[in-house]
């Protein structure tokens, strides 16, 4: 049974996350569906992008899905993880890509909303960073997507607390660019996408591509970047990092030592 729903209207597409029972954990099955269909979409003349839940949804999405993380001693978030291919997938996307948000936006979902180019929520719509409630060691890509997206001390709380933030604090920063109520979302958004599609779409696609690189580049010496990845590695190779596992499969509070 497909994990998503697509569709395509007047050079707009929509991609609806539509594993509910699992609240739209981000598994490499749903994300490659949906990797799938932005190169679907894009190629029966897809302008824009929605990335959105059922209407009325509880949770956007509950982020990486946990249990696919690997054992200590492996990079929970290298290159290659199914997380990290989707969000530079939105982020390369040639089109733009609107985040219609509904209920709760929690940890690499956050990230995933953040690549978007475009944030509308509603009220009661929440953002939440939590890989410290899980023992894991963030990667540079993903802070790199934070800190472009948020106040640096914003980034911070939402990282060190775990805590959510509420749809009309991510206004106040920058981060979204509307709120509106759920029986309006929709509509709005859709009505952004269809100015966009109005526009030209090679200059569109051409200044998406500058500013993800200008937004992207940051000088780093290799010794500085093997300093960063070995201070990662002391997280996942750590005996919390495994605790954060092992709590979540058993549906516990983890006891974090600091070792």
């Amino acid at each position: 049974m497909p994990l998503i729903e697509t569709a395509l209207a007047e050079h707009v597409g929509t991609i609806v996350l539509n594993n509910i029972a699992k609240r739209n954990a981000l598994s490499e099955a749903l994300i490659e569906e949906i990797s799938d269909a932005l190169t679907e979409l894009l190629g029966r003349g897809a302008r824009a992008l929605v990335l959105r839940a059922p209407a009325g949804s509880k949770v956007w999405s509950a982020g990486h899905d946990i249990s696919e993380l690997p054992n200590a001693g492996r990079d929970p978030l290298g290159w290659g993880d199914s997380l990290r291919v989707l969000v530079r997938a939105i982020q390369s996307c040639r089109v733009p890509v609107l985040a219609l948000l509904e209920g709760g936006v929690w940890g690499g979902a956050c990230e995933v909303s953040l690549a978007c180019d475009i944030l509308v929520a509603t009220p009661d719509t929440t953002f939440a960073i939590t890989p410290a409630k899980l023992g894991i060691p963030y990667n540079l890509s993903g802070l790199l997507t934070l800190v472009n997206a948020l106040p640096l001390p914003v980034a911070k709380e939402l990282l060190f607390t775990a805590q959510p933030i509420t749809a009309a604090q991510a206004l106040n920063c920058g981060v979204v660019n509307y709120i509106k109520p759920p029986e309006e979302i929709a509509p709005f958004v859709y009505s952004l996408a269809q100015k966009i599609v109005a526009n030209a779409p090679l200059s569109i696609s051409v200044m998406k591509e500058e500013l993800r690189l200008l937004t992207g580049a940051r000088a780093m010496s290799p010794e500085l970047f093997e300093r960063i990845q070995g201070l990662r590695r002391t997280v996942y190779d750590s005996a919390d990092y495994q605790e954060g596992l092992q709590s979540f499969h058993e549906k516990r509070k983890p006891i974090f030592q600091g070792s």
